[in-house]
């Protein structure tokens, strides 16, 4: 499932100034909601791209025809009722929800998305959030004095009929939102001055939705030079960490690991940016868990990054290189007994991980042990099918 980060951004932050800086830093972070007030949401469109959540100021829905309205680019994507009336407390809830002002509003939808703000202070106001669910795309829930059972509560009751964020004040509770119940907060409201703050809860988001791997190993049981071939280098916008790289191989189902080029060496200086991944026949994994040929990737593609313990991110395209050079046939053979292939540039520069550590393509011979992904199943067009293909 997709996580979101939202950042509170109303006036009980403080004044513009305050208001601007942690919308600012939201943007940066890469965010994908701010939550303002009404008045400020044209000023939040001048800021930068970004989806915005409004507090509504009069309790009202304006019903515009797009067309007519002026105003369009100052509305913002999603209007949010609760504050100052029934849902954060400051009016009282009514013993029956059916004379509920809030959930009145919330019924008279306007133009645009409708979300509703609710603090627990109660188990009253749980059963209001699960009344405000069933006509909110968004419902946003602050618990004062947060227990892990409110929430779970709210997710068994009300997750698969919105959009249900949770309020947090960190990157540990966001964290711990992202993971109740297994399924887990859809997102979480942030409500944090700290920019490095902002970052971290961005990046909880990112890893809740990576993929984490199984890697085993495969024994080397033939390598041998095979002449030249059209060799692509990938070059990518983001620096890999000593023990990351990408997952290539001439075979969708059994990909092997090379490391990228963050070592130095007595040849080359280091390129910690770039993967010398094969020929441009080979797969190459993404991180929607499918596959693309090496020679399709252009600028701007997005590519998985993964590491020795499988643990995976993204990594940005930003050239790919593709030259004449010499080349290794390395075949391997899987647990299972299947055999896979890829090739590989002849140079002391590829690295690849074996049971002692990094080693260079050029020092393999056969019984050596590779870090490699397999999956028992064939691919078209990049994904995943239950079909019977043969690769040789």
């Amino acid at each position: 499932m997709t996580r979101a980060v939202w950042v509170k951004a109303d006036g009980t932050v403080g004044d513009w100034d305050a208001r601007r800086r942690r919308i600012t830093a939201a943007l940066e972070a890469g965010a994908d909601w701010v939550l303002v007030d009404e008045d400020d949401v044209a000023r939040v469109r001048e800021l930068g791209d970004v989806s915005v959540a409004a507090f509504r100021t009069d309790g009202d829905v304006t019903l515009i025809d797009d067309a007519e309205s002026q105003e369009h680019e100052e509305r913002p994507d999603a209007y949010v009722t609760g504050k100052d009336g029934e849902g954060d407390g400051t009016i009282d809830l009514p013993n029956d929800f059916s004379g509920s002002a809030d959930l009145s509003t919330l019924r008279r939808n306007g133009a645009v998305d409708q979300g509703a703000y609710v603090r627990i202070l109660g188990t009253e106001y749980e059963s209001f959030a699960e009344a405000a669910a069933k006509t909110a795309e968004y419902t946003v829930v602050i618990g004062d004095d947060w227990t892990i059972i409110p929430l779970e509560n709210l997710i068994a009751r009300i997750g698969d009929e919105t959009t249900l964020v949770a309020g947090v004040t960190d990157a540990a509770e966001a964290k711990t939102a992202f993971e109740t119940l297994e399924h887990g907060a859809d997102a979480v409201l942030l409500d944090s001055d700290d920019p490095d703050e902002i970052r971290r809860t961005v990046e909880v988001r990112d890893e809740s939705e990576r993929e984490s791997l199984d890697l085993e190993w495969g024994t080397v049981v033939e390598i041998e030079p095979v002449g030249s071939a059209d060799r692509v280098c990938v070059d990518t916008g983001n620096l890999f960490e000593h023990e990351e790289g990408m997952l290539v191989g001439s075979m969708a189902r059994g990909l092997v690991f090379v490391h990228a080029e963050t070592a130095e060496s007595p040849y080359v200086a280091s390129r910690p940016f770039r993967v010398n991944a094969g020929a441009v026949h080979a797969y190459v994994r993404t991180p929607d868990g499918g596959t693309k040929y090496l020679s399709e990737l252009t600028s701007g593609d997005e590519v998985q990054v993964v590491d020795t313990n499988g643990h995976t991110r993204e990594a940005i395209v930003g050239r790919v290189k593709i030259e004449k050079r010499p080349m290794f046939r390395v075949a391997l053979e899987t647990g299972s007994g299947d055999r896979v292939e890829t090739l590989l540039q002849n140079a002391e520069t590829i690295k690849v991980s074996t049971r002692d550590g990094r080693r260079a393509v050029t020092d393999l011979s056969a019984g050596d042990e590779l870090l490699l992904y397999y999956e028992d199943t064939a691919r078209h067009f990049g994904e995943a099918v239950e079909e019977s293909i043969i690769e040789k």
